[in-house]
């Protein structure tokens, strides 16, 4: 069952950090439109498009992630949900290459009309791809996408209250992060004016999210009970409450000028939204097909554990590098005494017994998988790959900076 459920829950979090990092910029677009005229409204849009230059077309990375593992782990729900769900997915599609359009060529505008001009394309694509995307959403938590191939309505399964009020939530939180992060890197650069104005966004779009989000609770009820009383019990009422006070602490910490704890904050308040959601739902992906019923082949399943463990081991640290040198501006690496990495390597480890772990992880983790059919030997076996990419990661690292420390 677990090995069956683990790529859903791999999607799960790939749309959290899809929503949370690209909600951001898409959030930046939006204060980019109402930034107002003037000096100040220009300082505001340079701002917004300086802080998410680094790091804007990285944040699609979760997108893909996302298609590609729920395509390839569940293949019946996902044909279902893409047919069914085409126009909206078009839409958002088309926004994204409008967006990354206007983006380039701002560089290259000519004058200050024409630069007007793309920012308005850049803003308004920001606004369009939360939308739709948030309004797909709502005909799969509504029950209103079934299992078949472009079986449920093109138009009605998207175009109802509470796909509608999703969306618009989906663009007031991409706002609300927005604002939140472009405050924090405002108060980091030292500007202060950048900072007051973005910390009014802040708090303002704050409320405003709280609100849509407290009106929802009726819409849903109204639009679909069994959703409104699935998200009041267990586990998702758990998440709802977190989310809740997670949204109050970060109006609480923008207030007091607390902006880089504000951040995670923020992101977890969403996160946990998502959370709710997804334990209303659970097993169920669409009507009358769990999670178990919709999985690959059990082959399929463990390469896709195995990719998705391999890629995270590349791709976190390289996130991590980029995100560090986007906030602080440089990269500090920990300076070893010489001659002290070849001795004890990382963790304490030499590279060699690194690699012999490495390969035991490895074969422990192929057998369990592979074999054995219980669910906690498939937990054994996926947290045995994770040591295996880890292990094996630090023993490749540890020898390069060996290699490099002695060479003269």
């Amino acid at each position: 069952m677990l090995l069956k459920a683990l790529p859903l829950v791999f999607v799960l979090s790939g749309v959290v950090l899809y929503t949370v990092l690209a909600g951001a910029d898409f959030g930046a677009g939006f204060w980019q439109l109402f930034a107002g005229g003037g000096e100040r409204g220009e300082q505001i849009r340079e701002h917004a498009h300086r802080s998410m230059s680094p790091v804007w077309e990285a944040n699609h990375v979760w997108l893909i992630f996302v298609l590609t593992v729920f395509w390839t782990g569940y293949p019946r729900a996902f044909g279902s949900i893409a047919s069914t769900l085409a126009v909206p997915l078009f839409i958002a599609a088309i926004g994204i290459i409008f967006r990354g359009a206007a983006y380039a060529l701002r560089a290259g505008a000519s004058s200050l009309r024409e630069s007007g001009a793309i920012d308005t394309i850049f803003s308004l694509s920001s606004i369009l791809v939360p939308f739709a995307l948030g309004t797909a959403i709502g005909g799969i938590a509504t029950d209103r996408v079934p299992v078949g191939n472009a079986v449920g309505h093109l138009f009605s399964s998207w175009l109802n209250p509470t796909s509608i009020l999703i969306g618009v939530l989906a663009v007031v939180i991409s706002a609300y992060l927005a604002a939140v992060y472009l405050a924090a890197d405002a108060a980091h650069l030292g500007d202060e004016s950048l900072e007051r104005e973005f910390r009014y966004r802040a708090l303002g779009a704050g409320v405003v999210a709280g609100a849509v989000a407290i009106a929802g609770i009726f819409v849903v009820r109204a639009d679909y009970p069994p959703l409104f009383h699935t998200l009041l019990s267990g586990g998702a009422l758990v998440a709802v409450i977190v989310s809740a006070l997670a949204g109050l602490a970060t109006l609480a910490l923008v207030y007091v000028r607390r902006f880089e704890t504000a951040r995670y904050t923020a992101a977890a308040a969403v996160a946990a939204v998502i959370a709710g959601w997804a334990a209303a739902r659970w097993p169920t992906i669409l009507p009358g097909l769990t999670v178990y019923r919709a999985a690959a082949g059990h082959d399929t399943l463990v390469w896709i554990i195995v990719a998705v463990l391999g890629g995270g081991a590349i791709l976190f640290p390289s996130l991590a590098l980029l995100f560090r040198l986007t906030l602080t501006g440089r990269f500090q690496a920990q300076e070893e005494p010489e001659g002290q990495l070849e001795a004890r390597g990382a963790l304490g480890m030499s590279p060699r017994l690194l690699a012999r772990l490495a390969v035991a992880f490895l074969i422990g983790g192929l057998g369990l998988l592979n074999i054995a059919d219980a669910s906690w030997t498939h937990a054994v076996g996926v947290i045995s790959f994770a040591g295996f990419i880890i292990a094996g990661f630090l023993a490749v690292v540890s020898d390069g900076l060996r290699c490099d420390e002695t060479v003269p």
